[in-house]
């Protein structure tokens, strides 16, 4: 049986505009939807900077601010921002009891590869001058902005600087080549992405790099080892189910801690869905919010 939820959102998407047409047309798309979905209830939003680009504190009602997730939005490199992503930002932060920290890192065209990773990178440096120790931060994303959370760590390792304790990928996009098989075993069933749509951004992000450059597709990393503890999840319809699962066999082989949850009849990032919607997306924002607490604050037992 199909989940009902999951064809709501087919039929919702299917006129949107958020999945075809331009990248202006879908930035604007995504704008439109993003302003019925304020922080809920029981999170402050700070407006702020790190890394010279503009950044939202979001806090859970009695929590500090020692601790931190610096959190990277998807939209392909080419869309979203801090109003797109502050609904599931803020579900996070309630789910771990930790400020969550969304940045509004340059966009492609206009600014293409490496930017997103300098902005990434740049915002983590200005957590740790603010005083977060790297054992209380951790660093998640959706899609491309999992794709990029995991670039940014492989930025940081270069540099030998101390990492981050955690990282959460919500659907990463991690190899922008799109020649996993899953494009044509689930293309069907994902309502949101199509190999054509991430050519498109893949192309506006990278302009003349090679699509297999590690920080641009970290699946092609020659070394993903010495990384901090990693949470994948990724639903069983979507055609980036490769990328989550390669990853994860990747980050493993390399001696590495990946924790992999696919979830039946789930599409791309269907945690930012409502809960009545898709209960399923309220589970899985429970566990990365668990699995964040546990790394980022510090025991009471």
């Amino acid at each position: 049986m199909t989940h009902p939820g999951v064809e709501m959102i087919r039929s919702f998407l299917a006129g949107s505009g958020v999945t075809s047409g331009s990248i202006g047309d879908q930035r604007q798309a995504m704008e439109d939807l993003s302003s019925s979905s304020p922080a809920p209830d029981g999170v402050t939003v700070e407006p702020g900077a790190l890394g010279g680009r503009n950044a939202d504190w979001l806090i859970p009602e009695g929590s500090g601010r020692d601790a931190a997730v610096l959190y990277l939005h998807g939209g392909g490199y080419c869309t979203g921002s801090l109003d797109t992503h502050r609904a599931l930002a803020g579900r996070i932060a309630l789910a771990s009891g930790c400020p969550v920290v969304t940045l509004d890192y340059r966009l492609a065209p206009e600014h293409r590869f490496p930017a997103a990773v300098s902005d990434s990178t740049a915002a983590y440096a200005d957590l740790v001058a603010l005083g977060v120790q790297p054992s209380r931060i951790g660093i998640a994303g959706d899609s491309a902005g999992g794709g990029l959370a995991v670039a940014a760590l492989l930025a940081l390792r270069a540099t030998g600087v101390p990492l981050p304790a955690a990282a959460v990928c919500l659907s990463p996009w991690v190899d922008l080549t799109q020649s996993a098989a899953a494009y044509a075993t689930v293309g069907d069933l994902d309502p949101m992405v199509t190999k054509e749509g991430l050519d498109l951004m893949a192309g506006a992000y990278l302009g003349d790099t090679d699509p297999r450059t590690e920080l641009a597709s970290p699946l092609f990393a020659e070394d993903l080892g010495g990384l901090p503890p990693v949470r994948i999840e990724v639903g069983e319809h979507e055609v980036l189910i490769d990328d989550a699962t390669v990853l994860a066999d990747r980050i493993r082989a390399a001696g590495g801690e990946a924790t992999l949850t696919v979830w039946p009849e789930m599409v791309h990032v269907f945690q930012a869905f409502p809960a009545p919607l898709v209960p399923e997306a309220d589970r899985s924002i429970a566990a990365v919010g668990a699995f964040l607490a546990d790394r980022l604050l510090p025991s009471t037992g």
